[in-house]
């Protein structure tokens, strides 16, 4: 007797434990600027609450707004997009926008398609404030 399909598949995989989060937290600063700061992955699957968040503080215009990545693990292209839709709402709304303690792999991505350029980094939120 010949073995069936279903006898030569084996076990179905197991689902993977890894679930990426991310965790946004603002807090205020001087002179009316905002301190986002990003925790987790930041990509695709997670970063509507980050998109809300931005889009909802750029909306208020504050002095300024200042995006934490220091816990930022990885950042695919909706990422990316993130920060450069951000940027341009605030460019529109009068806001300036800095980026802080951006990760090597965040930057690395920055670097590779060259939008490095168009941001404001610096290499903490605190450097970023007193810009």
């Amino acid at each position: 007797m010949m073995p069936s399909d279903d006898d030569q598949r084996g076990p179905a995989p197991a689902a993977s434990p890894y679930r990426a989060e991310l965790a946004v937290r603002t807090r205020p600063a001087a002179a009316g600027a905002v301190v986002c700061a990003l925790t987790g992955d930041l990509d695709i699957e997670t970063l509507a609450p980050a998109a809300d968040t931005l889009t909802a503080l750029v909306a208020r215009r504050p002095g300024a707004v200042v995006i934490d990545l220091a816990g930022v693990g990885f950042c695919d292209s909706s990422g990316l997009n993130l920060l450069l839709k951000t940027r341009l709402a605030a460019g529109e709304e009068g806001v300036d926008l800095h980026l802080a303690a951006v990760p090597p792999t965040v930057m690395r991505v920055l670097e590779l398609t060259g939008t490095h350029a168009v941001f404001s980094i610096h290499r903490s939120a605190e450097e970023a404030l007193a810009a």
